[in-house]
């Protein structure tokens, strides 16, 4: 992995932090996540023209790519109605680079040298241990919060699918904007298609309060993946995922500066590994 290409994801890091900060921040799950697809497909549509056509090879990894994002989603929505941000955001987040390590090797034959799985497992370690801090929860008597454990763990699974899918069909499709544009076009719709049937009358009214901070987030999800998927053309991919997971520092900052929540010791603990496994990926490049 070049300095370039790290950059890049860690750029995507603090865009995809900000926009599931925007989500989150919308009381209204499904409206949110409405925007947020919408406005992703929405940018979508807007680079067809500018983008070559994915290649053939690259369709059936596209079209199960959408399918997984739409249930990442429908996990994420549920993770965020059950659970704070600082404690769902770590726990989706982190399950995710070890289970891509595993998924590179099987399907992409993607064998991490020394200095990378230093790299992954240092990073992952962080990541890990946040998670495990943030499932102590904040429920009644400070037991877990394990329905909204549940599903946050569920969401990491996801995560990890469509980072192999999405790697293995990017590369396939010898046009990384056409794949990103076509994603976001095909997951984009079904959440908001959803929202308009199940709210019928009441869908304008509801989510024209959100509508500009909700399109934003839509715009940042665009950009954040789409230089994930450019830099999954250029890396192997787990330390790509694991580098991307940064975001879960961003996130807890996030949560810090604009929820009131704590950042406290552990955060700085994950942030000091994740520091260190990206110098060991660095490292490998």
């Amino acid at each position: 992995m070049t300095a370039t290409v790290a950059l890049a994801v860690l750029i995507a890091a603090i865009a995809h932090a900000s926009w599931n900060a925007i989500a989150h921040n919308i009381r209204d799950q499904l409206l949110a996540f409405t925007l947020v697809g919408g406005g992703g497909a929405l940018c979508g549509l807007a680079l067809l023209p500018f983008a070559a056509a994915p290649a053939a090879p690259a369709w059936p990894c596209l079209i199960a790519s959408a399918v997984v994002h739409v249930v990442y989603q429908a996990l994420l929505m549920r993770s965020f109605s059950l659970g704070d941000f600082g404690q769902m955001y770590p726990i989706a987040r982190g399950t995710a680079p070890l289970v891509v390590t595993v998924l590179a090797a099987v399907f992409a034959g993607e064998l991490p040298g020394q200095w990378q799985l230093a790299g992954v497992v240092v990073a992952s370690a962080g990541l890990v241990g946040l998670a495990l801090w943030g499932i102590r929860g904040r429920g009644a008597g400070g037991r877990p919060q394990w329905p909204a454990v549940g599903a946050a763990l569920a969401t990491g699974l996801a995560i990890a699918a469509y980072t192999v899918i999405d790697g293995l069909g990017v590369r396939a499709a010898h046009s990384p904007l056409g794949f990103i544009a076509w994603l976001m076009v095909l997951e984009g719709l079904v959440i908001p298609a959803w929202a308009m049937v199940s709210r019928r009358g009441r869908f304008l009214a509801e989510i024209r309060p959100f509508a500009v901070r909700g399109l934003l987030g839509g715009l940042l999800s665009v950009f954040a993946y789409g230089l994930v998927l450019w830099a999954q053309t250029q890396a192997e991919l787990a330390p790509i995922a694991a580098l991307r997971e940064s975001s879960i520092i961003v996130g807890a900052a996030i949560g810090a500066l604009f929820m009131k929540e704590r950042f406290g010791g552990p955060r700085v603990a994950a942030a000091g590994l994740m520091v260190v496994g990206i110098g060991l990926m660095l490292h490998a490049g």
